[in-house]
């Protein structure tokens, strides 16, 4: 399968992963269903964000129909059978951090093929990952995860996986496997830390 090919659909997945978490949330804040569809749509705040830097006018998102619709469906589909993806667990930071694997990936190679350098690449890449839900966050009307003092390490994984891609691009052209493979560290990374509860340090 073509990289471009492999990219554009661990894209998707991480819009369907954080308008799921957008959607759950906005439930748990008790938003209407207008409430409920604009949280889940801020998906796509971080993907903006990267094709606004590197060039890439209008942005995917506004290009490519599937970008608004699967947010649209995960909004509609949770909004019925919340209480039934509810009972999976905490279902908002595990659909997160899948947005958060996923969206570092495709947002660090698609830095890279606009010709970023690694550093920058890797930068754009946490952006991506980070974007959307700190968006989400905001309108939620609650401290972005990104930024609480008790926070669970949250941007880390993302800089790792990032670095990850990075550097490999600039060995070799990642393989679909690389990417998949990454996007998978930066989802059990973060997991691990909200089970193990790490946190990042701070300032004495």
């Amino acid at each position: 399968m073509p990289a471009d090919t492999v990219t554009y659909i661990l894209e998707l997945l991480g819009i369907l992963a954080f308008a799921t978490s957008g959607a759950l949330l906005a439930i748990r804040c008790g938003f209407d269903v207008v409430g409920i569809v604009v949280l889940a749509e801020t998906a796509l705040g971080g993907g903006v964000l990267r094709d606004v830097v590197i060039g890439a006018t209008p942005p995917a998102a506004f290009r490519d129909p599937l970008y608004l619709v699967i947010p649209l469906a995960a909004a509609v589909v949770t909004f019925f059978f919340h209480p039934q993806i509810t009972r999976l667990g905490t279902a908002v930071l595990v659909f997160d951090a899948g947005g958060l694997g996923l969206y570092t990936v495709t947002g660090t190679l698609k830095a890279l093929d606009a010709d970023l350098g690694v550093l920058q690449a890797a930068i754009l890449g946490v952006t991506t990952a980070v974007g959307g839900g700190v968006l989400r966050d905001v309108l939620a009307r609650q401290t972005p995860e990104l930024f609480k003092v008790d926070t669970v390490i949250y941007a880390s994984p993302a800089a790792l996986g990032a670095i990850i891609v990075a550097v490999a691009y600039s060995i070799a052209s990642p393989t679909p496997v690389l990417a998949v493979a990454a996007a998978f560290f930066v989802v059990a990374f973060r997991l691990v830390a909200l089970w193990r509860g790490w946190h990042a340090p701070s300032a004495r």
